[in-house]
């Protein structure tokens, strides 16, 4: 039995390919849905990667339909690590499972770290992707950004200094979107989780137009 204000992930299966990924999912009713990247394998993530798990809680909490899950190889998902395009198609495959739960024809996306890269390229070939949110992003560049609008939210740490912060607040506000600096954080928010969902949660409420 599940009490009123508790959070509840159900286990779901990602078919990609002929194998199978696994995944946690959140039912909601409220729009858009949220499909969380956790870190590239490369980088030593999963879907059970601290800040994931705080912006699936968040967004589930406001009522949000969510899904996390692990690439192919990681943890209980079949399959050999990829990189790259196998990531895309991994993602992708997540994506469609997310929509199909929510009964929904587009949902939001979240990136954690490296998997920045996958969010944009997911975004960029299917319009089923409605919005993105980056999280500490790697290896992204600023032309990259243009053209998201609103529908974008970048969220960085005040001491990460992986990417240059000017490029990066110039990007944004040229692409109309939001950027999110977290006070005192630095690339893994380890003491500003709650600060990561609240933003989270306001931008998925802004996309909601409520």
């Amino acid at each position: 039995m599940v009490l009123k204000g508790q959070f509840l992930e159900r286990s779901t299966l990602i078919p990609v390919g002929s194998e199978v990924m696994e995944g946690v999912a959140h039912r909601g009713t409220e729009r858009p849905a949220l499909l969380v990247l956790p870190p590239r394998p490369e980088d030593g993530g999963g879907m059970d990667h601290v800040i994931g798990a705080e912006l699936a809680f968040a967004a589930a909490s406001a009522g949000h339909p969510t899904l996390r899950f692990n690439y192919r190889g990681v943890g209980g998902s079949q399959g050999e690590r990829g990189s790259g395009e196998a990531l895309v198609q991994d993602a992708k495959a997540a994506l469609e499972v997310v929509l199909e739960n929510a009964q929904a024809p587009t949902a939001a996306v979240a990136s954690l770290h490296g998997s920045a890269r996958v969010a944009l390229e997911l975004r960029a070939r299917h319009p089923e992707v409605a919005a993105v949110c980056l999280v500490s992003p790697r290896e992204v560049k600023a032309h990259e950004l243009a053209g998201l609008g609103r529908a974008l939210l970048v969220v960085v740490g005040e001491l990460d200094s992986t990417l240059s912060r000017a490029e990066l607040a110039r990007a944004v506000d040229e692409a109309g979107g939001t950027l999110e600096v977290v006070e005192g954080a630095g690339p893994h928010f380890h003491h500003a989780l709650p600060v990561v969902g609240k933003a989270v949660r306001a931008w998925l409420k802004l996309l909601s137009g409520k």
